[in-house]
């Protein structure tokens, strides 16, 4: 156990994690010849697209120094904001942790809220300052704000690029002296953490784990300790580049366990694994269900595909249970599924998913959060869709999820920045300098009022230069209504929302303008109304493709005018009855895109 070394990576996005990654598994020939490419531990092919990590991974590397063999455990984390769970479990499984800040742009949102989490669970931080090899690069700006966040000494950080390679053999022993070895006890009763789980569709799903203390040997019957299901360990080993099995692993571990599970909700990252006979006192702690924070409806384009849909997302859900799910129709889309994610970057990967791997096109309706209803009777009713809201007369008080959110940004864009979180309701806490013009602002923020478009105007006002992170903080009562879009005085399901008060006659009025531009013309005029309750607030009317009828009268009395008229509007006015009105694909997306 004292030869083993378990550490992550932690970064804000883009600072080159997963290259450095990729430089350690080479330096420690973990990975060689054809096997090596860039973002080795980037598997989907939409991570390697986008730059992002998706999905954390794990991988074991062996390493000599000083004539000792030395086996480190490299726990990769993905650095977006939604899958924030993800990465406080993949920090509670290890003793160690890189901090890697680009020396181009300094420390950023993300870069502190993980460094928290690291330091929460009593991690050895090694600081590192990457890309010392581009031009932009600015080490003692860099380094000054290193060393006060940490409060380390100048000589402790170490200088690296992942392009170049420069500085892993110093981070290599960095990991060896500073990071302690895992301490546990391997005669103890087993007590595994799940720290992350993959779906393979021939052996089902194979879970991660680090052993806290006892040892596992293959063919063990074992308990999931939260879903309190047992299963026998039907293969364990290691994780190299591929599974290598084993047939016994003891404490200080990282391995995984294959024991022929099908669904992905038994499961859970965060469990605890130990023995049925000999089973530990207590799980490890940290253990939390993912919520679901964003709610859209996802429907197919034809409604025959239906069914197809449904397949196609119960299999992305046994890739990842974050995804959740549940059947609902609307009047004007038909069937589909009323599913929930865990922020909009999570729901734009799961609409490309569909697309790329299963094939499927789908209309995705106005994202939405979830909002906690109280009747007069005082039920509580959670609501994911503006559709299931109770009658108006019931209703006494509706509370709306808020965030506490953390801006980090140069102090020229403060002013900007201010006026954007004030537009959508936000509360400021405090404000800190973070070092010479560099601050950080400190809001709390209803999550209705971000899911939108806040993080594309943060990152358009700061030109790109602020970086935003955040955390639930609860829910709090608000003055919310439900906005109903009319066509020809029916609702349109599909395009209803839920908004505070302030802003539905703006928003209701943007809306019936869009539409206007987006709806083809008919044979008939159209209204489209924007109404709260029975009130109607909005309105604009796409007139009707007519028919110059008087054109073969030159001359002659007006009434043979008239009659032709009156002749069209008869026949308008039949038409508007049995007509019905196509909402295109582009207008549910410019909806979301209203500015």
């Amino acid at each position: 156990m004292n030869n083993i070394r378990n550490f992550c990576i932690i970064a804000h996005i883009d600072h080159g994690k997963s290259t450095l990654a990729d430089r350690l598994l080479e330096f420690t020939n973990t990975v060689a010849g054809k096997e090596m490419q860039a973002q080795v531990l980037d598997n989907m092919e939409l991570e390697r697209e986008r730059g992002i990590t998706i999905k954390s991974h794990a991988i074991q590397m062996n390493y000599r120094l000083h004539g000792e063999e030395y086996i480190f455990n490299l726990i990769d984390t993905p650095g977006h904001v939604d899958f924030s769970y993800e990465v406080s479990r993949s920090i509670a499984a290890c003793e160690g942790a890189l901090l890697i800040v680009d020396a181009t742009q300094g420390i950023q949102a993300q870069t502190i809220s993980n460094l928290y989490m690291a330091i929460e669970h009593d991690l050895e931080i090694i600081p590192v300052m990457n890309k010392m090899d581009m031009d932009s690069a600015m080490p003692e700006e860099v380094e000054d704000q290193i060393v006060e966040l940490l409060g380390c000494k100048p000589e402790e950080i170490i200088r690296a690029s992942g392009k170049t390679g420069m500085g892993v053999d110093e981070i290599l022993e960095a990991i060896v002296s500073r990071v302690p070895a895992p301490k546990g006890d391997p005669e103890a009763p087993l007590q595994c953490l799940i720290f992350d789980s993959v779906f393979n569709s021939f052996r089902g799903i194979i879970a991660y784990f680090k052993i806290e203390n006892g040892t596992i040997n293959k063919g063990d019957l074992v308990k999931f300790v939260n879903t309190e299901k047992e299963y026998y360990a039907e293969e364990i080993g290691i994780l190299k580049l591929d599974m290598s099995p084993a047939k016994t692993l003891s404490a200080g571990n990282v391995g995984y366990i294959i024991s022929g599970i099908k669904t992905s909700k038994e499961v859970k990252v965060g469990d605890t694994i130990t023995h049925v006979k000999r089973p530990c006192p207590k799980s490890i702690e940290g253990f939390q269900e993912v919520k679901p924070m964003v709610f859209a409806g996802v429907y197919p384009i034809e409604t025959e595909d239906f069914e197809d849909l449904r397949a196609s997302i119960e299999k992305l859900q046994l890739n990842d249970a974050s995804l959740t799910f549940e059947a609902e129709s609307s009047v004007a889309l038909g069937f589909g599924f009323r599913c929930g994610f865990l922020g909009m970057l999570h729901m734009e990967i799961i609409q490309e998913r569909l697309d790329r791997e299963f094939d499927m096109s789908v209309i995705t309706t106005v994202p939405n959060v979830s909002y906690k209803v109280y009747t007069k009777k005082n039920e509580l009713i959670e609501v994911h869709n503006p559709a299931g809201l109770p009658d108006i007369v019931m209703i006494d008080r509706i509370e709306e999820p808020y965030i506490r959110a953390s801006i980090i940004t140069r102090t020229d864009y403060i002013g900007q920045i201010m006026t954007l979180c004030l537009g959508k309701r936000g509360e400021l806490i405090k404000q800190d300098y973070i070092s010479g013009n560099r601050m950080e602002l400190i809001y709390d923020l209803p999550l209705g009022e971000i899911v939108f478009d806040f993080y594309d105007r943060l990152k358009s006002i700061s030109k790109g230069y602020a970086s935003f992170d955040y955390h639930t903080n609860g829910y709090r009562p608000s003055k919310l209504v439900k906005l109903d879009i009319l066509l020809n005085g029916e609702p349109v399901d599909a395009l209803s929302s839920l908004i505070h008060v302030d802003n539905a006659v703006s928003l209701g009025r943007r809306m019936c303008e869009k539409l206007k531009e987006l709806i083809p013309r008919q044979q008939f005029d159209i209204a489209i109304q924007g109404a709260i309750g029975a009130k109607i607030i909005a309105r604009e009317t796409i007139k009707a493709v007519r028919k110059d009828v008087t054109a073969k009268c030159y001359g002659g009395d007006i009434t043979r005018k008239r009659k032709l008229l009156e002749k069209q509007k008869k026949g308008k006015k039949r038409m508007k009855q049995i007509g019905s009105v196509e909402v295109p694909q582009k207008a549910f997306l410019a909806v979301l895109k209203l500015d």
